[in-house]
């Protein structure tokens, strides 16, 4: 469960990125965040990283209350986070299987189960045969599965996509959407941050619209108005 109760967040320059946001979203849920530049998207999610706290409110996910976790507890707290990017951020030098393996070998996972987790992780997000390829040998789209599977690789509660699709074709665009869907119906909490008005249409799940540091849309069913 994630709540955000009245979360602001200013910052040393002045800017006031959120004015007072109020979201409640359950486990298991599938939420998009929209908006356009500006808007808060980043600082939202910078909040839920601990990469920024809130300046003022309250803002909890679990049993953790980010408004004032301690430093120590900040890795146990984003182990329960499976975070991707726009740009990957893939190791080159690394091969498919030990791009996701490593993920698990940061926090300690024993050799012998990350030999079984990690193909299995590579089948679910359809990359049965490529974990001997290097990304450079893999295109943009295949680039992207696997940035998700080592976001699955330890058995997150929590997927965060940030502009997943924003580097890939359309085409692929679907693909990495469809894996998402099918990854929150296993039971993951799914929170897609994106400008593709087209994809939240398609997929109609929740969508949460900022502008100008407030919400001012939460609804089910995709279809938001860019002109808002």
């Amino acid at each position: 469960m994630i709540d955000f109760v009245n979360v602001k967040k200013a910052y040393p320059n002045g800017t006031m990125a959120l004015k007072g946001v109020n979201l409640h979203i359950e486990d298991g849920e599938f939420v998009f965040i929209v908006g356009h530049s500006g808007a808060g998207k980043t600082t939202l999610m910078k909040l839920l990283l601990c990469e920024e706290k809130p300046s003022s409110g309250k803002l909890t996910v679990g049993d953790y209350d980010l408004t004032s976790i301690s430093n120590f507890k900040v890795p146990y707290y984003r182990r329960e986070l499976g975070v991707v990017f726009q740009d990957f951020r893939l190791f080159p030098k690394k091969t498919v299987y030990e791009n996701v393996a490593f993920a698990m070998e940061v926090v300690g996972t024993p050799k012998k189960k990350i030999a079984r987790r990690v193909p299995a992780i590579l089948n679910t997000v359809n990359l049965a045969g490529k974990q001997d390829s290097f990304p450079n040998e893999i295109s943009g789209g295949e680039q992207q599965r696997v940035a998700l599977a080592r976001a699955l690789a330890n058995n997150p509660k929590i997927i965060i996509a940030d502009e997943p699709t924003g580097n890939i074709d359309p085409k692929m665009s679907l693909e990495i959407m469809s894996l998402l869907v099918k990854i929150n119906k296993l039971g993951k909490t799914v929170i897609v941050v994106t400008h593709e008005k087209n994809l939240v249409d398609y997929y109609k799940q929740r969508v949460v619209m900022l502008k100008d540091g407030f919400i001012i849309e939460d609804r089910v069913g995709g279809m938001f108005n860019e002109k808002v």
